[in-house]
């Protein structure tokens, strides 16, 4: 995505927030290291506020250190609140569907039912309560734990929390693990329909 005057901007979501101070980090997209932003950095009227995302331009201050300026919210270049809600409750409805018709020909168990359903009530939980610890600044959970409840039979509730909660919804290495385990469980899933 390019800026004025041909500067790639970069996406990121801003992780650290210190109001006194007036700056934080943010964590890009791509991964990597955090990168400084300044409360000078973000058009005036608007407050910075941790989880959002965000997109910005690369620069650097006289030590050569990486910082972010000309910050905008996502939302000013056509990510809405509600963007992929819709979508990934529908997904989830027909799987959910799809499983529950599966269950009524007696092709698979009821407790596989069952268990796509309570791992993605738990994975929808993980999700929102990780999204207040990075909010809050505590303890998180880690991303193998968010992609194993996704590989256990979760990712349909993880496919809703992400955009209800807005977490980790645009960082690119996170978002390609966990439509592969997407896939994994999709595929055991088949195998053990062959099986029973």
């Amino acid at each position: 995505m390019s800026g004025v005057h041909g500067v790639e901007r970069r996406r990121g979501t801003l992780e650290v927030w210190n109001d006194e101070r007036g700056f934080g980090f943010i964590a890009p997209a791509t991964g990597g290291q955090r990168v400084f932003v300044h409360i000078s950095a973000f058009a005036r009227g608007n407050r910075p506020v941790v989880g959002r995302e965000v997109t910005y331009a690369d620069a650097h201050d006289e030590q050569h250190r990486a910082r972010a300026v000309d910050v905008r919210f996502a939302t000013a270049v056509g990510h809405s609140r509600g963007s992929g809600i819709p979508s990934a409750f529908a997904v989830t409805a027909l799987f959910f569907a799809l499983l529950a018709g599966l269950w009524v020909l007696d092709e698979v168990p009821g407790t596989v039912l069952a268990a796509y359903g309570l791992v993605s009530g738990i994975a929808f939980m993980v999700y929102g309560a990780d999204k207040a610890a990075a909010i809050q600044g505590r303890w998180r959970a880690s991303e193998s734990t968010l992609h194993l409840l996704g590989l256990l039979g979760g990712w349909p509730g993880a496919l809703v929390a992400r955009p209800v909660f807005r977490h980790k919804t645009i960082k690119q290495p996170f978002r390609a693990i966990f439509w592969a385990t997407v896939l994994v469980n999709c595929l055991g899933l088949g195998s053990l329909m062959l099986w029973l």
